[in-house]
Order: C-alpha cells, then structure tokens, then sequence
C-alpha cells in the first residue's frame, strides 16, 4: 500500500505529470485581472473626477495573464509547449479584437435604432413630413425593388458567364478576356457604376432621368463580378469525376452541367449570390446618381425616381430639419433596418443551401 499511494498521486496530479490543469489558465486569468484592477486603483491619483478606464485595465489584466501563463506553461510543461500557449492566446486576441469593431457597431444600431422602430416608420412615408413622425416604409420599399430588379439582371448573367468559363472557355482566348474585364468590373468605383447606369439612361429616356431601373442597372454592374467570380470557384470545386461519369452514361453536356453541376455546387452559388446582394444593397453613391431621392411611395420602377435606405439614411443624417433629434433617430433606425434585411438575406441563403445541397447520406 504504502508503494501504490504516491504512484496515485502522481497519476492525480497534474503538474507531476508536467501538465498545467485545466482551471490553471482561468484562474490566471482571474488573477491578472484583479491585479491590475488593484494596481491602477492603488496609484490612483487623488482625483474626484478620475475614473478607472476599464478598457486599459482589461488591457494590462491580459498582458499579466500571458506573462503569467507563458512562464508557468515553460516551468511545468516545457518551453514548446509554453510557446503553443502563447500563439493560442494571441490568435485568440486578434479574433476578439476584429470582431470588437462589429459588436461595438451592433450596439450602437441597435440602442439608437430602437427608438424609431415602430409601426409608423414601417407604414409612412416622409410626404410633407419636416419634423417629427414619418417613416421609411416607402425607402425599404424602394430598396427591395431595385435589389430584386438588380438580381434579375446580374444573377443569369453572372451564374451563365462563370459556366462559360469554367465548362467550356478552359484555355480559349475569350475565356482571358472575359476573366480580365471581370476584375477590372471587381475593382471599380460604385459611383462609376451609378454615373454609367445615368448615362445609360439619359441617352436612351432623355436627360435628367432618374428612375428605379436606372439604379438597379447600377447595382447589377456592381453585382456581375461578384457573381462571376462566386460562382466560378464553386464549379471548380465539384471533381472531375462526376462529369465523366456522366459523359460516360451518354448524357450531354448541357444536361451533365444541369443535372450534375450544379446541383453539386448550388449551396456555394447561393451563397455567393446572397453576399453580392448584401453588398450592393448598401450602396448609397450609385442610387443616388442615379435613382435619384423621393419622399413618396413609388412601385413603377419605370416611372420617377425611388428612394432607397441607405440615401434615407444619408439625408436624414445631413439634412436635419427643425427637430434634428427626429431625423437623426430616423437614420438609425433606417441603418438598423438594412442591418437586419441583410441578416435574414443570409439566413434565408443559409437555409436554401441546406435545402438544396446534394445529400450525402443513403
């Protein structure tokens, strides 16, 4: 008995092992936390009006816990391991510090939107409207049909060059133009976007036209090369192998793209098609120039101009009228509206990809 006792406690114990527990780096943590919580509020200077400034003590809590950890992880578990540590704990940082800006904006939509989220900004337009009331029902409105007109255009386009290129242009000199054009579509300005959708249609309308269709060309100018290019790395993707076993069976190449292409990379596409909605659905700059801004309801997409969130946003923002607070909660709550209709785009993407990806089960 008394040979068997140490031997237990050697196995129970975890640093005998050269192994730190797993409560060692939360306790650290804890630890370097209080202490520079205590260090600033000890050096404190004899100020009524001096307040702790969590965020540095957050700051210098972690650094202490990373010094902490690093120099025990190399007492006790060796210095590889204490190094593995120290990239896990600054991996984990710089995710937290990217994602600190999305949830600092998150918040701040959200606690400044909320005042205006209500049944009236969802139902009025802001006709003779200049101070408080009104509401953006006719600018969402305005901005889901010129996104759906632009997805009409760009989406067949886009998914029809990127078969192209990858099932039939492989090695033609086409295929190297057309793949050039769509990066230099990529990299443009979206005001270029809304000058050429303007120019387009004051030629063919006459000048000064501004309407909803001229946005949406717009948008779908900017929507085209990401779609292409979504598109086309998620047709790279499906193996070779299934397109031969499909030309092996006699099927035609047309049908083996319809049938067995895409139905492999569907989840892909849409999802790619989704994020170039969400991207173009904030643009400001091309509906601007030219879809023009109303404060009235407008469904002809044909007919006068239509106004869209984001230049609600941006006029009510620099436009403030007798009651700034009024607009300036009506912008808010327009950015918190955007917000959300991209969020339940990418759900709804998310869903219709699952719902449509080929199963693998039996």
């Amino acid at each position: 008995m008394s040979l068997s006792s140490p031997r237990r406690d050697q196995n129970s114990n975890a640093f005998a092992r050269g192994k730190l527990g797993s409560s060692v780096p939360s306790l650290l943590l804890v630890g370097g936390l209080v202490l520079s919580w205590t260090l600033f509020a000890v050096f404190a200077p004899n100020d009524t009006d001096y307040e702790i400034n969590l965020i540095v003590v957050a700051v210098v809590g972690i650094i202490f816990f990373t010094l902490g950890l690093f120099g025990l992880a190399a007492r006790v578990e060796g210095r590889r391991r204490a190094v593995d540590r120290l990239a896990t704990i600054l991996v984990t940082l710089a995710f937290f510090i990217a994602l600190t800006p999305l949830i600092s904006l998150i918040i701040t939509v959200v606690s400044k939107g909320a005042v205006r989220f209500d049944v009236d900004f969802f139902t009025l337009s802001m006709r003779n409207v200049v101070g408080e009331g009104g509401g953006a029902a006719h600018a969402i409105i305005g901005t889901l049909i010129m996104t759906l007109a632009a997805s009409i255009i760009s989406v067949p386009i886009g998914l029809l060059t990127s078969i192209y290129i990858v099932e039939y242009g492989t090695g033609k000199r086409l295929t190297k133009w057309i793949t050039f054009f769509v990066d230099v579509m990529t990299g443009i300005p979206s005001i270029v976007a809304g000058l050429f959708a303007y120019a387009l249609f004051e030629i063919l309308l006459g000048p000064g036209t501004r309407v909803g269709i001229s946005g949406s060309a717009a948008l779908a100018v900017l929507m085209i090369p990401i779609v292409v290019r979504s598109s086309e790395e998620m047709l790279r993707l499906v193996p070779n192998e299934l397109r031969e076993a499909a030309y092996a069976l006699g099927v035609p190449k047309w049908l083996t793209i319809l049938k067995v292409v895409l139905p492999t990379s569907i989840a892909g596409i849409t999802t790619g098609i989704m994020l170039a909605i969400a991207r173009v659905m904030g643009e400001t700059a091309p509906l601007l120039v030219a879809a023009g801004f109303s404060n009235d309801f407008n469904f002809n997409i044909f007919e006068d101009r239509m106004q869209s969130l984001p230049n609600f946003v941006y006029y009510s923002y620099i436009a403030q009228g007798s009651v700034p607070e009024a607009y300036l909660n009506r912008a808010w709550a327009g950015a918190l509206t955007l917000i959300l209709i991209v969020m339940v785009l990418n759900l709804g993407a998310r869903l219709i990809a699952r719902t449509f990806a080929p199963k693998l089960g039996r």
